[in-house]
C-alpha cells in the first residue's frame, strides 16, 4: 500500500517530543521536512538524522498556496514509488495546509495518509500564557488573515506569523478594529527552552526582530465599550438590550407599523447627506438607517418570526445568486447584460411570469418615484416612444388639458386634479427620456428654493421690517439677488 505518514515535531525542544516519533524520526532513512528551521532538527542532526526539506519552495512562490500545493504534489509523486514520511511543526493538524491538501488528494491517487503524534504549539501558548481557553478563542492564518474573521472580544491567536512582512499585514488588519496602542504578545518557541514572550503595542508588532516559524501573535479580548462599538455583535447586543425587560420603555413599544415613518425620515436624511457630498453626515445618516433596520430584526426574533441572521443570510445568498457573472461562470461584459439576468433570475425565484409586469413596483414608494418605475417597465416590453419628442408634445397636450378644466365651471375644476396627475406623470416621461431621476431633481429644486428663500428672510431681517411690509416685487428682487449669487 503506498502510503505517507505525517508526524508533529511538537512545539519546541527535543524533549517536548513525543518517543515514538523521536524513534521513527531516527530510524527512518530519509525524512521529509516542511522546514528545517526547527530546534528538533538541529537536535536531530547531531545524531545523524537525515531528512530533505522544503524551505527552498518557499523561495520560488509569492503566495503560500502556491507553496502547499507544490509540496503536496512533491509528496505523491514520491510516494508512488517509496514510503514517504513527511514532518511538520507542531500537530500535523494544526495550521498545515499542506497536511489537508495530502488528506484530500492523496485518497483520489491510491495513497493512504496516516497521522502520526506530535505536540501542537497550542497547549504550550495558554500554558505560557496563563489563558483559559474556555473563554473562546480563534486560532487564524496570519498568511491570509481578514479583519471579518476578528472576534476581539475572544483570545486571538494569529500562527505563522514567519517574518515582518507577515507582521506588518497582520498589524495592518488588526488596526482595522483596534487601536494602534493596543497591546498584543508575540510569542516564539512556547513552551521550549528558547521560548520567548514580547508584550508591545500593536503599531510595533512588525519592527519586533526576533520572528521566525514559531512565531505567533497573541490578541488578549478587548472589554472596553469605545473598541467594541465598532463591531456588528456590540450594536446587536445594544439592540436586544434596548428592547429587552430592562429596556427603554419606548423602544419596547415599537412595532413594524410605528416604525414604517422613521425609515422613510431617516432614508431621505440620508439622501440628503448624499447630496450635500457631506460624507460625515452620510455616516451619521447611514448609521440611523441601519438603526431601523436592527429594530425592525429585533422585532421579529423577540415574536419569534426571524432575525438579522436570516436578513444577512437571505441578502448574501441572492446576491451571490443575482452575480453568476462574478460568482459563477456567467459571462457579463456590461451592465445592460447584468441587468438582463438579473432580471432573468429574478423572474425565475419568482416561479415565472408575474401576473402583470408592472405587479414588481410597490404602492408604499413615493408616487413621483412609482410613475418613473411604472414607465420603465412598460418600456421594457416596447410600450414607449422611441425619441423623446413625442413624449414633449404629450407634456404640451396634459398642459392644454389642463388649462382647459380651470377656465370650465366648478364641476370641470373637480376634474383639475385628474388632468394635474396627467401632466406630471407625462413630465416623468419626459425626465426618464432624458435619464433625469424626477425625485433627484424635485429634491435639487426644493433645496434651491429654501436656499434662496432663507436669503429672502435674511434681507427681510436685516431691513428691520416685517414680511407684511414689503411687496411681491420687493420680495422677487432679493430673489434674483439670491438666484445672481448662484443661490
Amino acid at each position: 500500500m503506498k502510503k505517507i505518514e505525517i508526524l508533529g515535531l511538537g512545539a519546541g525542544d527535543l524533549e517536548q517530543l513525543p518517543l515514538g516519533v523521536y524513534k521513527k524520526l531516527i530510524q527512518s532513512e530519509h525524512v521529509y521536512l516542511r522546514t528545517k528551521e526547527h530546534p528538533v532538527v538541529s537536535e536531530l542532526e547531531k545524531e545523524g538524522f537525515y531528512y530533505t526539506s522544503f524551505d527552498s519552495v518557499y523561495e520560488k512562490h509569492d503566495q503560500f498556496e502556491e507553496v502547499y500545493q507544490e509540496i503536496t504534489a512533491t509528496l505523491l509523486k514520491i510516494a508512488k514509488t517509496e514510503p514517504v514520511i513527511y514532518a511538520v511543526p507542531g500537530h500535523p493538524l494544526v495550521a498545515e495546509r499542506a497536511v489537508q491538501l495530502l488528506l484530500e488528494q492523496g485518497p483520489e491517487e491510491g495513497i493512504e495518509i496516516i497521522i502520526g503524534g506530535g505536540q501542537s504549539f497550542i497547549d504550550a501558548l495558554f500554558q505560557s500564557l496563563k489563558i483559559d481557553p474556555i473563554d473562546g478563542f480563534q486560532l487564524l492564518d496570519g498568511t491570509a488573515l481578514k479583519s471579518s474573521q476578528l472576534q476581539i472580544n475572544q483570545h486571538i491567536i494569529i500562527s505563522q506569523v514567519y517574518d515582518q512582512f507577515i507582521a506588518s499585514n497582520v498589524k495592518l488588519t488588526l488596526m482595522e478594529q483596534l487601536p494602534d496602542e493596543y497591546e498584543v504578545y508575540m510569542v516564539t518557541a512556547a513552551g521550549s527552552s528558547e521560548e520567548k514572550i514580547a508584550k508591545l503595542p500593536l503599531y510595533e508588532l512588525d519592527r519586533h526582530v526576533e520572528i521566525n516559524n514559531l512565531t505567533s501573535v497573541y490578541v488578549p479580548p478587548v472589554n472596553e465599550d469605545e473598541i467594541l462599538f465598532k463591531t456588528f455583535a456590540k450594536l446587536r447586543e445594544i439592540i436586544a438590550e434596548l428592547r429587552g425587560p430592562n429596556g427603554c420603555p419606548w423602544d419596547k413599544e415599537q412595532t413594524h407599523e410605528s416604525l414604517k415613518k422613521y425609515l422613510i425620515e431617516e432614508s431621505y436624511e440620508m439622501l440628503e447627506a448624499i447630496d450635500e457630498e457631506d460624507y460625515d453626515h452620510l455616516v451619521e445618516e447611514m448609521g440611523d438607517v441601519l438603526l431601523q433596520i436592527m429594530l425592525h430584526a429585533q422585532i421579529g426574533e423577540d415574536e419569534g418570526y426571524f432575525s438579522i441572521d436570516d436578513v444577512i443570510e437571505g441578502i448574501s445568498a441572492k446576491m451571490v445568486r443575482r452575480h453568476p457573472h462574478v460568482f459563477g461562470s456567467v459571462k457579463a461584459e456590461n451592465s445592460e447584460q447584468v441587468l438582463q439576468n438579473w432580471q432573468e433570475i429574478k423572474k425565475q425565484e419568482k416561479g415565472g411570469q408575474p401576473e402583470s409586469l408592472l405587479s414588481g413596483v410597490s404602492k408604499s414608494v413615493p408616487n413621483l418615484i412609482r410613475a418613473y418605475e411604472l414607465q420603465k417597465k412598460a418600456a421594457k416590453v416596447g410600450f414607449d416612444w422611441q425619441e423623446i419628442t413625442p413624449a414633449l408634445e404629450k407634456v404640451k397636450e396634459e398642459l392644454q388639458e389642463f388649462e382647459n378644466e380651470l377656465n370650465g365651471n366648478d364641476k370641470e375644476l373637480k376634474l383639475a386634479k385628474r388632468e394635474f396627475g396627467d401632466l406630471l406623470f407625462a413630465f416623468v416621461n419626459v425626465a426618464r427620456f432624458l435619464d433625469i431621476h424626477p425625485e433627484e431633481a424635485l429634491f435639487e429644486t426644493n433645496q434651491k428654493f429654501i436656499r434662496r428663500f432663507q436669503y429672502i428672510e435674511e434681507k427681510v431681517k436685516e431691513s428691520g421690517k416685517s414680511f407684511e411690509k414689503f411687496s411681491l416685487d420687493e420680495l422677487d428682487r432679493f430673489w434674483d439677488e439670491a438666484k445672481a449669487k448662484g443661490l
